[in-house]
């Protein structure tokens, strides 16, 4: 409903493609959207964007005819569809933003088994209106151009004349399609407020009597160096806590590896979120509420390689692992007093309905949402998770308490209410726990960084997706002739002058009905995406030159000591998944490299091999203004609650900052709405902070 409002400009972005029941609606919306354009003054632009997930390349041809099929010829509609990888980081942002009025952003992928079908897993997005969306937009912006930038290149060119049966090991990975092919550029144009400045929503934002104070936080994972502004957000956010901070999450904790304690190699807990979690335990007294999913669930008659939420862990172990941050905090701590912060502070439990875990079958009940509220008057809602990950995401701040006190009664309140027995965290069995080391072993090569690269099927169907062969190996392929094969079977504007990569938004209104239950007959879906092959200019590329600089986050891969021979080092990393030698790099090699990092003293480069030929023998490898929350799940026993549409706000403004984390840009902006009773909750985010 919300991509048929368009009149200008669409932005799109989730893990995967759409498929079932949300792929007929993206359809039918794009037949509206073609028939409009036939009387409009420009063509209507839109623009999808997907995780390239490692090992599962996008099809990205096969999701243009799929999305086309019945499109008539002489509409005047632009539609391209990208996908992108830069090592284990890819977009996991979910996002619709539209003319630069209406936004829907939240936690909700594309994928009917997941959300519209049997044992649904719990979700939660919103959507907003007003000049929220541009930040949407802009988000967009960056991830096309890293897109462009990638596959223009001479080794992208290069290998998108590589045979399908020829594998690279080339680190990133870029797929991009357009549709009308003959008539459109291969990359779209960069979104601009100019091309929309013209449309008839832009009227909505001129009433800003029920305006709400929002700030969009997001990340571009890998495709930058160090920068994670809203990693700092939300830690900020915890740190400022004085009361209570309630939790709804899909975990915590890595994957962990079954029948163990211990996460997959490479995976650790993520330290920072848990250190400020039992720093506002102790310091503070801040009392913690969390609603976690239920271990292992699997939604829609999936199988438990298709579909898989919970990482793992009960409750005694992410109690454990928050109250063990606690006592290296303060040595001196004795037992008494921690057992009374498990009892009096920290109540966790996972999610039920009316006080019991699993559906009628006897499967579990799954969560994914990524939310959380501070002293009741400021939440997130958005697309990322506080396990460790470093994907691309996006997510909005709502900063006024009133608005957040009704998003809690609607959501949270009910939630808790169904779901909170006492039963799950015994303060004994924490106790014992906190000598258990429950990261996962440190190897060599250890790369994994998040449950998303560990858990890469979908249960849907695969005619979106490649499958790489080798998954021991970052293979990329692709094959011109192929494409078209499949074809027959199956920039740019200037941005913004205020464009912001961090934004405080003004005050918003927000009218917000948060509904927990599964769409069906004419509801708008909440959404999931199939998973989609990739074709057509799909590349898989890198940095040119010779000596590539990677950019890397923890947990870190270390080298080699000097005594280690080649052939162990080949050895090993043969034996370990996505493996890559890696040594620290020279000053020579630096200033060779193509992509040479800010210089930062704490900062670790790290040297990959050549692409074109391994090491020799015995040398070492080289190297809102309405925000509608929108719930999926079966409808909780209590949640009946209607909330009003509008309030006025304060347009108290406060933007979170780490001490070590670069300075963020402010942009000023405002969000307005007013009409809201036919608007659909969808699953995108506001703004995100960066700093390059």
């Amino acid at each position: 409903e919300i991509i048929g409002r368009t009149e200008a400009w669409c932005d799109i972005m989730s893990l995967g493609p759409p498929d079932g029941q949300f792929l007929t609606a993206f359809q039918t919306a794009l037949r509206k959207l073609a028939e409009r354009s036939k009387t409009a003054e420009k063509p209507i632009v839109v623009r999808i964007l997907f995780g390239n997930i490692a090992g599962m390349p996008v099809n990205c041809n096969s999701v243009i005819k799929a999305l086309t099929k019945d499109l008539p010829k002489d509409a005047q509609l632009q539609l391209w569809v990208g996908a992108w990888r830069k090592g284990f980081s890819w977009n996991h942002a979910k996002l619709i933003a539209v003319d630069g009025v209406f936004l829907h952003t939240g936690g909700h992928n594309l994928w009917d088994a997941h959300y519209l079908s049997s044992n649904p897993v719990h979700d939660l997005s919103f959507e907003l209106e007003g000049k929220v969306a541009r930040d949407g937009h802009r988000f967009a912006n960056q991830q096309w151009e890293f897109i462009k930038s990638k596959q223009s290149t001479c080794m992208g060119c290069v290998v998108d004349t590589m045979p399908d049966y020829l594998p690279t090991v080339l680190r990133t990975r870029v797929t991009v399609s357009e549709w009308p092919k003959d008539a459109n550029p291969t990359f779209p144009p960069q979104f601009s407020r100019t091309y929309v400045n013209s449309t008839p929503h832009q009227t909505r934002l001129a009433d800003k009597s029920s305006n709400v104070p929002l700030i969009s936080i997001g990340r571009q994972g890998t495709m930058v160096f160090k920068s994670r502004p809203s990693d700092d957000a939300i830690l900020a956010m915890i740190n400022s806590s004085q009361k209570i901070i309630r939790f709804v999450l899909q975990d915590l904790g890595p994957v962990c590896l079954p029948g163990t304690k211990k996460g997959l190699p490479g995976l650790v807990w993520p330290k920072e979120y848990l250190a400020a979690i039992g720093k506002a335990i102790y310091e503070r007294g801040v009392d913690i509420e969390m609603v976690l999913s239920n271990p292992n669930s699997i939604p829609g008659g999936l199988k438990g390689t298709e579909a898989n939420y919970g990482n793992g862990w009960d409750c005694v172990d992410v109690a454990a692992e928050i109250i063990k941050t606690i006592q290296k905090q303060h040595s001196d701590i004795d037992d008494a007093r921690l057992r009374a912060m498990i009892a009096d502070n920290l109540r966790i439990c996972f999610i039920r309905h009316d006080k019991s875990s699993a559906y009628e079958d006897g499967k579990t009940i799954g969560l994914h949402s990524k939310h959380f509220i501070v002293d009741d008057r400021c939440c997130y809602i958005g697309s990322q998770n506080l396990y460790m990950c470093d994907l691309a995401e996006w997510g909005i701040v709502v900063d006024s308490e009133e608005e957040v006190k009704k998003i809690m009664n609607d959501y949270f309140v009910p939630m808790w209410k169904n779901s909170y027995t006492g039963e799950d965290v015994d303060v004994e069995k924490v106790m014992d726990g906190l000598n258990v080391d429950r990261n996962g072993e440190q190897t060599m090569f250890s790369n994994l960084q998040s449950a998303d690269a560990a858990m890469m099927p979908h249960g849907t169907g695969a005619e979106y997706y490649v499958i790489e062969e080798d998954e021991g190996e970052e293979t990329e392929k692709t094959d011109p002739s192929a494409a078209a094969k499949v074809a027959e079977e199956t920039d740019s504007a200037t941005p913004d002058s205020d464009k912001s990569t961090t934004a405080r938004d003004s005050p918003t209104q927000v009218s917000n009905s948060s509904t927990a239950g599964t769409s069906t007959g004419s509801e708008p879906p909440a959404v999931r995406g199939s998973p989609l092959a990739r074709d057509d200019k799909n590349v898989e590329q890198d940095s040119a030159s010779e000596d590539r600089v990677t950019e890397v986050t923890p947990p870190l891969r270390t080298a080699p000591s000097e005594g280690t021979s080649n052939s162990l080092w080949d050895d090993i990393a043969a034996m370990v998944p996505f493996a890559a030698p890696v040594l620290p790099i020279t000053s020579k090699q630096a200033s060779d490299a193509e992509e040479m990092p800010p210089k930062d003293e704490t900062a670790v480069v790290l040297y990959e091999p050549k692409e074109t030929a391994p090491p020799k023998e015995g040398a070492a490898p080289e190297e809102a203004l309405v925000p509608k929350a929108a719930a999926s799940g079966p409808a909780l026993a209590t949640e009946d609650s209607a909330l009003p549409k509008e309030a006025a706000l304060p347009e108290e403004t406060v933007t979170p900052k780490k001490e070590q984390s670069p300075p963020l840009m402010i942009a000023e902006t405002e969000h307005n709405g007013n009409d809201t009773k036919n608007s659909m909750p969808f699953d995108c985010c506001g703004m995100f902070l960066a700093s390059e």
